[in-house]
């Protein structure tokens, strides 16, 4: 990815038996394949020239796993951003989806390297819902500062 890109994000989360859970996805293709810790993601993706954050942060959401935003406030997370430079604005929507109900977006690459063959992955391999501690262990580093954000706007020190 580019340096400098914007992407922008949904954080969902619900209240669980066992207090705040989100929702976080695995990210797909052959690089992550074998990686946990540091190789999930929030649904997200660059915004188009001249969209709106959230409006992309909502389209990126539906296209990665084929499912819309569930309905509510969007409670504004800020922006991080990552290692390689990207710019990731969240927004935290309270709602539930069923990991099983969702039919991940695809991207292409070529694959193997140098093999000339392009082969279709998907965007997020694999979803969850995980408690606070878990998502800030499997997150992209610089995104496990959206939960925090998220329980200090809920008011909730460690949920």
């Amino acid at each position: 990815m580019a340096s400098g890109t914007t992407s922008g994000a949904i954080l969902l989360w619900r209240r669980g038996a066992d207090g705040v859970e989100v929702l976080i996805g695995h990210m797909g293709g052959p690089f992550w394949a074998r990686k946990d810790e540091g190789a999930w993601s929030l649904p997200k993706g660059e915004l188009d020239p001249g969209e709106e954050a959230e409006a992309a942060a909502r389209r990126e959401f539906a296209e990665e796993l084929g499912l819309p935003v569930p309905d509510g406030p969007a409670t504004p997370l800020g922006e991080v951003r990552q290692r390689a430079g990207k710019r990731v604005l969240a927004w935290a929507v309270e709602g539930d989806v069923d990991p099983a109900a969702i039919v991940p977006g695809t991207f292409e690459m070529v694959w193997p390297p140098r093999s000339g063959r392009t082969q279709a992955f998907p965007e997020l391999d694999r979803v969850a819902w995980v408690a606070p501690d878990v998502a800030r262990a499997k997150l992209v580093a610089a995104q496990a500062a959206f939960v925090d954000r998220l329980l200090e706007a809920l008011g909730a020190a460690d949920a």
